[in-house]
């Protein structure tokens, strides 16, 4: 006779495994940690393979357990979707979306209406942050990063290699300029952007001169330095000085004028973008949905008009 696990047992473990923690997974489940703890031994047990590692009173997931977790996850996911449907719940999509910070502060925000207008009414939790980002934890249906590397245990397709180059308000360039020349640009006050230590590589205003066979001293490093993409542009949109702005973020304020292009040269960036949705997720309609979207608006602002050289 085939003996299953214990369905209390499994939810104890998925609720645990996906939170990060036994308190987490208690609070969910509306009973004690010690009682998450039991559950999670007897399952153990009745399976005869360890699922957590206690280590330092910490539980850290086993091969095993990683292995099995998101198979549970979108199983209790159409559990609880059937059980609202039963009851006669409205089922209603949700999504949680995962971006770096420059794209949630603004970029994504501001067409996020658009894609709810065409796909219906959905609960997202729009997440900005850096890689790595922990998807079962934080219940992320697709993120998306800098550079293929990341999330290699995850389904992840590129979509497309940005580029930077100059950028600056009319205004500036009216009191500075002119430029007539790449040259031109050492003498102007220059935004430079600075990802940190942990995170990939950002073209500086130096690789950006040495693509025109210039080499800048070291005065270049003067000036105002941003951590981020978007808080570059925003420097430059005060008219402060010259920043290299990236295509899908520098798109909609040039075709509007606000921002304009002093010289026309462009590095591109060292990674593509890519896309990163977890197993769980590559089926739910409206994460296909998003995907088709979210790319169309990607490369509908990196291949702007605006931007041909």
């Amino acid at each position: 006779m085939i003996l299953f696990p214990s369905l209390r047992g499994l939810q104890a473990f998925e609720a645990a495994a996906r939170t990060g923690s036994f308190m987490s997974a208690a609070k969910e489940l509306s009973i004690s940690p010690a009682a998450v703890s039991q559950l999670i031994r007897a399952l153990e047990a009745q399976v005869a393979r360890k699922l957590f590692q206690r280590i330092n009173r910490r539980a850290i997931l086993t091969e095993a357990g990683r292995e099995i977790l998101p198979r549970l996850s979108l199983a209790f996911d159409e559990l609880r979707s059937a059980s609202s449907e039963l009851s006669g719940g409205q089922r209603r999509s949700s999504l949680v979306i995962s971006v770096p910070p420059s794209m949630a502060m603004g970029w994504l925000s501001r067409r996020l209406p658009d894609f709810i207008t065409v796909h219906g009414p959905v609960d997202i939790s729009l997440r900005g942050e850096g890689d790595p980002v922990s998807f079962e934890r934080d219940l992320i249906d697709i993120r998306l990063s800098y550079g293929r590397f990341h999330y290699r245990e995850h389904s992840t397709e590129e979509i497309a290699v940005d580029a930077v180059f100059p950028v600056c308000t009319p205004g500036f360039l009216a009191q500075h300029g002119p430029v007539n020349t790449t040259a031109d640009l050492l003498t102007l006050p220059l935004i430079h952007t600075d990802w940190g230590p942990a995170a990939s590589s950002f073209p500086s205003w130096r690789n950006w001169f040495e693509t025109a066979l210039l080499t800048p001293g070291r005065d270049i490093q003067r000036g105002l330095t941003a951590n981020s993409s978007k808080a570059a542009l925003d420097l430059a949109l005060g008219g402060l000085g010259v920043a290299l702005g990236q295509g899908i973020y520098s798109a909609d304020l040039i075709e509007t004028g606000l921002l304009i292009r002093p010289v026309k040269r462009v590095l591109e960036l060292g990674q593509p973008y890519c896309l990163t949705i977890p197993q769980r997720s590559a089926r739910k309609t409206v994460v296909s949905a998003f995907r088709s979207w979210f790319i169309n608006e990607c490369l509908r602002s990196i291949k702007s008009p605006s931007l041909a050289i």
